[in-house]
Parts: C-alpha cells; sequence; structure tokens
C-alpha cells in the first residue's frame, strides 16, 4: 500500500549548509552520515514548536521534508537568521512529490540499508527514507513531480487514501504535529522527546532556538504535559479537553473512535472528560516503535 502525502518542501544548498541548519533544529543532523535522515522541531525562543521537519543529509544539499504549507514560513524564518552563513535556500515544493509507502517492500530500496537511500524507480531517482508512520517502518519516497507517473506505476501495491493511513497513525499512537493541531507546544509534552514515539531531541548537540527551555526541562523534568489517548466517538479535532469545567489538555485529530491528545500528567486511563462538550474516556496510550 502506498499513500500520497501533502507535502512542501525546501533546499539548501552552500558550503555552510549543515552547520547553518544544524543551528536551529532540535536533532542532530551533523551526527548522521550523508544519506542520513532525522526527525526534528524549530522552536522559538520559549521552546515551543513552529515547525516540524524530516531533515535528508546528502552530500551536495540538505532536504527539508514538511507538511503541506509549511515551507514558505520555515524559509522566512531561516533567512533571518543569515548573517555572513553561505547557504541558499530553495522552496522546491512544486518540483517534488512525495508518497509513503506503508512497507518497505520498495523496488531498490534495501530494508537492511540505512536510514535515508538514493535509487532508481521508474525511470528516475527517487530519494527514500525510513518513516514509521503506522506503527511499522515504512518507507517516505520523494521524486520529480514529472516522474510522478512513472514512480506511481512501479509501486506494487495500489494507493490507499490519506485518510486510511491517518487512522492507523492515530491507533498506533504516533502524534503528527500539523494534522494533531501541535504548534505552540513542548515538544516533550507531545510525544517528541527522546523514547517518545517521534523523537526529534538531542540534547547533546549544541546550542539553537529553544535550547535554554529544553535544556530546563530535560534537568528538571517538570512538563505538565504528556502524549495522551481520548476514545470516544465523533469527538472533535483540535478541541479543548475538560475535566469538571477545567481545561486539562487539547485533542489531536481523530479517527475511529480515538484522538491523540496533548493531557495533562495526572489524568488517568479510565477518567472521564469532555472533548468540545463531546464526552470521551482517557484512554492508554500503547508503546509503539520510535520513528527511525
Amino acid at each position: 500500500m502506498w499513500t500520497p502525502l501533502p507535502s512542501s518542501a525546501l533546499r539548501l544548498t552552500g558550503a555552510d549548509r549543515v552547520d547553518f541548519v544544524q543551528g536551529q533544529m532540535t536533532n542532530d543532523l551533523r551526527g548522521v552520515r550523508a544519506p542520513g535522515t532525522v526527525a526534528c522541531c524549530f522552536l522559538n525562543v520559549r521552546g515551543q514548536i513552529e515547525f516540524f521537519a524530516r531533515a535528508y543529509r546528502r552530500e551536495g544539499d540538505v532536504y527539508l521534508h514538511l507538511d503541506a504549507g509549511q515551507a514558505e514560513g520555515l524559509t522566512a524564518r531561516l533567512r533571518r537568521y543569515i548573517i555572513f552563513d553561505q547557504v541558499e535556500i530553495q522552496d522546491v515544493t512544486d518540483e517534488l512529490r512525495t508518497v509513503h509507502v506503508w512497507a518497505q517492500a520498495v523496488p531498490g530500496w534495501n530494508s537492511e540499508g540505512p536510514d535515508a537511500q538514493s535509487f532508481e524507480l521508474g525511470g528516475g531517482t527517487v530519494l527514500g527514507g525510513r518513516v514509521n508512520r503506522t506503527g511499522t517502518p515504512g518507507v517516505d519516497l520523494h521524486f520529480l513531480a514529472r516522474h510522478e507517473d512513472a514512480v506511481r506505476a512501479a509501486l506494487e501495491a495500489g494507493e490507499t487514501p490519506l485518510a486510511v493511513l491517518e487512522a492507523a497513525r492515530v491507533r498506533a499512537g504516533i502524534p503528527d504535529v500539523v494534522r494533531d493541531g501541535f504548534i505552540g507546544t513542548l515538544p516533550q509534552e507531545v510525544g517528541l522527546d527522546v523514547g517518545g514515539p517521534l523523537p526529534v531531541m538531542s540534547y547533546r548537540k549544541g546550542c539553537y532556538v529553544g535550547q535554554e527551555i529544553m535544556a530546563r526541562l530535560e534537568a528538571r523534568g517538570n512538563a505538565r504535559y504528556h502524549l495522551g489517548r481520548l476514545e470516544g466517538q465523533h469527538l472533535p479535532d483540535h478541541a479543548e479537553v475538560a475535566r469538571e469545567g477545567k481545561v486539562v489538555g487539547q485533542a489531536g485529530a481523530h479517527a475511529d473512535g480515538l484522538s491523540l491528545a496533548r493531557l495533562r500528567k495526572e489524568l488517568a486511563p479510565g477518567d472521564r472528560v469532555e472533548v468540545g462538550g463531546v464526552p470521551a474516556t482517557v484512554g492508554a496510550l500503547s508503546p509503539v516503535p520510535a520513528d527511525v
């Protein structure tokens, strides 16, 4: 099975490209060999998420894969920090397409190989990244828009709608910063910390915007919220979660009677809450394999 992903993308070139983006992102891109990939966030000075991306380090550039509509904002943010850096930022959204293949059975992909690989598929070169979107690692394929028909034809399984992929993601307990509406939260509150279902953090990589807040949270371990699960029918997306009239969290996307949510840590499985006025129950969030 494979699913088209609504996407936007940036390409960074220039001698300082790795060092420059390293000083902006939460994860350690410099620590991976080319080709390599890491999930990361770009934070504000209060440590809150502004953007989520998957960063690919290649021999001649850095490729940032983002959700749809995110590239323009991240471009503006990055350009504010260019002073003497030798780096060029190009929005390549219109030139590229991305699909997620649910398993690693992709012609040309080495399932025992590195997390990022370039190989031939459909008459052109594709960039693949091992990504866990459903509880089982699959492959994100990035390729030129003009090769889209040929790449789709080369994939052995049929197309599966995005809504089905989203339902599998929610069941697996894997957050999506944009689709769950978690922009503006702290990474530790929504499952993005080290050991979470979608780790984006390195606490040893050096300075970046928001790093002081992240270091303080690591030292004190005092985030008041964490990623949780809500159970209920027809729960509204991105709504406040309340208990006894007090706001205790924020719901993400809803699918098949489940929602992921940013919840106060004192809530326990079985607690009754309301999501935008709709009754729900706090469920147990089963651990899933970490994103790779």
